[in-house]
């Protein structure tokens, strides 16, 4: 059973070293398709070494003993959002073809919620899965608005960095670590911040369209998370109440951390 266990193992890290070669692969490709400089090369490697060290030691931790079919789709979608940071990054030294930064991230985007179906069509969901999948879509924002924020002005970062900012404040402030109920907004304000900044970033439209869309995404953004911190600080405050009292109960319809998460990464 141990060797079959070491077997596996390896097998899962196998996979996320062949993540890499492709993310490398996927690097050649654009370099020598629009001659991308260091900048873009060296962003990209950084990114794929990242990726792979990260989720390597993430599934060691887990002991999950296979990959699974839809963590292979997400680390398909880490790869695309691997060319997207590097052609941003090349965008401060160069001009890269929009069309080509745009449908890296149109085919990232639309398989966003590949992995989630594929998840619970072969019952395959993990907590793992649906951190790789929330920690991509993450850094696929925040690169859109650094490439977006070029154009329009550096309050764009306020949307890419406002989930890092809100994880930065849970250590501070325990009490927003709580779980939340589930909302069909939350998770359709997510959604739409992609399709917005992909379309800010597209420049199809005049300088005000891209800015009102651009705007509009960082308003529901901020209606998202200020509606989630209330609730949380209203929820930190009965629960002390009913703990002093010796009262407390959970709340009706309020889901675990872990069901949270799959249910924000759609799986």
């Amino acid at each position: 059973m141990a060797l079959n266990n070491t077997y596996d193992a390896r097998l899962v890290q196998q996979e996320t070293a062949v993540g890499a070669g492709v993310q490398i692969l996927v690097l050649a490709l654009l370099g020598t398709a629009i001659g991308m400089g260091p900048a873009g090369w060296v962003t990209g490697l950084v990114f794929a070494v990242a990726t792979w060290a990260v989720l390597s030691r993430a599934l060691h931790r887990s002991g999950l003993r296979t990959f699974g079919p839809a963590n292979r789709v997400t680390l398909g979608r880490a790869t695309l959002v691997g060319g997207v940071t590097a052609l941003v990054a090349d965008s401060f030294v160069s001009a890269p073809p929009v069309s080509l930064l745009v449908g890296l991230t149109a085919v990232a985007l639309l398989l966003d919620g590949v992995d989630g179906k594929v998840a619970r069509r072969t019952g395959t969901s993990t907590a793992l899965g649906a951190r790789f999948d929330m920690e991509v879509d993450a850094f696929l924002i925040l690169v859109l608005s650094v490439y977006v924020s070029m154009a329009l002005g550096p309050w764009v970062l306020l949307i890419g960095a406002m989930r890092y900012a809100f994880v930065a404040a849970a250590r501070v402030a325990p009490w927003l670590n709580a779980p939340l109920p589930p909302s069909t907004a939350r998770k359709t304000v997510a959604a739409m911040q992609g399709i917005c900044l992909l379309v800010a970033g597209a420049d199809l439209l005049p300088y005000t369209g891209n800015f009102a869309v651009a705007l509009l995404a960082l308003a529901l953004l901020l209606w998202s998370f200020g509606r989630d911190v209330l609730w949380l600080w209203r929820e930190s405050r009965t629960t002390r109440g009913t703990e002093g009292t010796g009262a407390g109960t959970a709340p009706a319809g309020k889901r675990s951390a872990l069901e949270l998460e799959l249910e924000l990464a759609g799986r």
